[in-house]
């Protein structure tokens, strides 16, 4: 096999990204949103390569790398979306390597992804209170559907994804239990919290077991078809603008917020990144930095010169 392999321009076949899309696919088990993200990510690097003359794999140095990085932050991108755009790079240079494209993988020793994050917006109590509350004033099967969503997004920590597929069979409240299919199709049982049990029953009683069209999703609108994730997002937007809350809130927020949460109350790092269906705890361990005013506590309460 060649050594290298020319960068894919609008005139030639798009190798050898079509076959690193199938090995993310068939041997990393990675969902379609996944796939998406990373297969945009790996055109915005292409076309960067290529406004640089950059038509061959092996030409490619650290310092292109970071010029790329440069590049992305100057668009005013989000820090997570450059991240993500990093780690896109480093998993197609160690493909390469692996197929014998390039000699090295000029990636290796580029700083990990999650210095580049930013600390995760979330909520105060209070502000979670008012975005819990703020389905009230809507017609009734419209209120207890979304205040049930809510309190299910709040009181577990779900992707938006996870709770637009969420099945009727997966949603145990007797035992107070929701199974969810996470990243990679990973399938794992989170707990829901007595607020959001008592909600989502009252939405399962008073307007899911009533409706005429059937579905098997929990979560459903008129037309029995499960609300999409969008539809989810326009649905927070607006309750977010209704509690007059002056902060950027969206499905993600409830995540960062029930993990911030969990943390400032005493939880355990290890559980927290169980219940949010992490694969590597470093990801979770971002969270430990909202809790600073939690760690002063405990501190002061345990060390003896506290």
């Amino acid at each position: 096999m060649a050594t290298t392999a020319a960068l894919p321009t609008k005139d030639t076949a798009p190798f050898p990204f079509n076959e690193f899309f199938n090995y993310l696919a068939a041997e990393k088990g990675l969902a379609e949103n996944t796939l998406a993200a990373y297969r945009r990510d790996l055109d915005c690097y292409r076309h960067f390569m290529e406004s640089r003359k950059i038509r061959d794999w092996s030409r490619v140095t650290r310092d292109h790398i970071l010029r790329f990085l440069i590049a992305q932050q100057k668009q005013e991108l989000n820090a997570s979306t450059i991240a993500r755009r990093l780690v896109s790079v480093k998993l197609f240079h160690r493909f390469l390597v692996a197929e014998r494209l390039i000699p090295e993988d000029v990636t290796s020793v580029l700083e990990s992804p999650r210095l580049w994050k930013k600390l995760p917006h979330f909520l105060t109590q209070p502000e979670m209170e008012a975005m819990l509350k703020a389905p009230e004033h809507e017609k009734k099967n419209t209120a207890l559907r979304d205040r049930a969503l809510l309190e299910c997004l709040y009181g577990t920590g779900i992707r938006v994804s996870e709770i637009a597929g969420l099945k009727l069979d997966g949603v145990d409240l007797d035992n107070g239990f929701i199974r969810c299919l996470g990243k990679g199709g990973k399938e794992r049982i989170v707990p829901l919290g007595r607020k959001a049990v008592s909600a989502c029953r009252e939405y399962l009683e008073k307007v899911r077991r009533k409706s005429k069209k059937s579905s098997d999703y929990f979560f459903a609108g008129k037309s029995g078809n499960g609300l999409t994730r969008q539809f989810i997002w326009q649905l927070i937007k607006k309750y977010a603008r209704r509690t007059g809350i002056q902060k950027r809130i969206t499905p993600h927020t409830f995540r960062h917020t029930f993990a911030t949460h969990l943390l400032e109350h005493g939880a355990d790092l290890r559980m927290v990144q169980e219940l949010l269906g992490h694969a590597d705890i470093a990801t979770t361990q971002i969270y430990t930095h909202v809790s600073r005013d939690r760690l002063k506590s405990v501190h002061a309460q345990f060390h003896p010169r506290g």
